[in-house]
C-alpha cells in the first residue's frame, strides 16, 4: 500500500442519505449497513439522477461525525462529486468534503471488498494520534472497475 501526504480543496457530493454504524456492525453480517447503502446506490441507478456531475462513475464513499475515533459509531454516505448543489433527487442530499490535509493510501491490486477491508485494517493498526476524525473517503475510479482486480485510493 503506497502512502502520500497531500491537501484537499473542498468536494461537493451528492449521494444516498447517510446512514450511522459503527465497525463492530459492519463485521457481522446481521447488522452491516455499507454494503446494503452501496446496492441501493448502484442497483437503484441513483448515480444516473445525480445533477452537475464532475467525473460521472467516480464514487466517494465518505466516513464522517465520527463519535470518538475508529472504534465508535460514524455516519456513511455514498455519492459523486458535483459542480453544484442546485438540484437533489429524492432519496439523496448533499454533502461536503471539508478542505483538508490527508495521508492518501492507494491499494494494491486485489478482490473486492477484501483490497479494502485490509487496507482499512493496516491504517488502524497506525498510530492515529495525528488524525481528527473529521472526513475519511475512499475514491472508486476507473481502477476499482475490476471487482476481482481492483485499486482504491482512501483519504485519512
Amino acid at each position: 500500500m503506497q502512502e502520500n501526504k497531500i491537501n484537499c480543496a473542498e468536494i461537493k457530493l451528492v449521494g444516498l442519505k447517510k446512514i450511522r454504524t459503527n465497525n463492530d456492525a459492519e463485521f457481522n453480517p446481521q447488522t452491516a449497513k455499507i454494503g446494503a447503502a452501496i446496492g441501493k446506490y448502484f442497483q437503484g441507478g441513483y448515480p444516473n439522477q445525480i445533477e452537475y456531475r464532475v467525473n460521472p462513475g467516480k464514487t466517494f464513499a465518505v466516513y464522517f461525525e465520527y463519535e470518538s475515533d475508529y472504534k465508535g459509531e460514524y455516519s456513511y454516505f455514498i455519492g459523486e462529486e458535483v459542480s453544484e448543489f442546485a438540484k437533489i433527487a429524492e432519496g439523496l442530499e448533499g454533502y461536503v468534503i471539508p478542505v483538508q490535509s490527508y495521508n492518501k493510501y492507494t491499494t494494491d491490486a486485489g478482490a473486492m471488498p477484501n483490497v479494502v477491508i485490509n487496507a482499512w485494517q493496516k491504517i488502524w493498526q497506525m498510530d492515529d494520534k495525528n488524525r481528527n476524525y473529521q472526513a475519511d473517503f475512499e475514491v472508486y475510479d476507473q481502477r476499482a472497475q475490476d471487482p476481482s482486480n481492483a485499486i482504491v485510493d482512501i483519504y485519512i
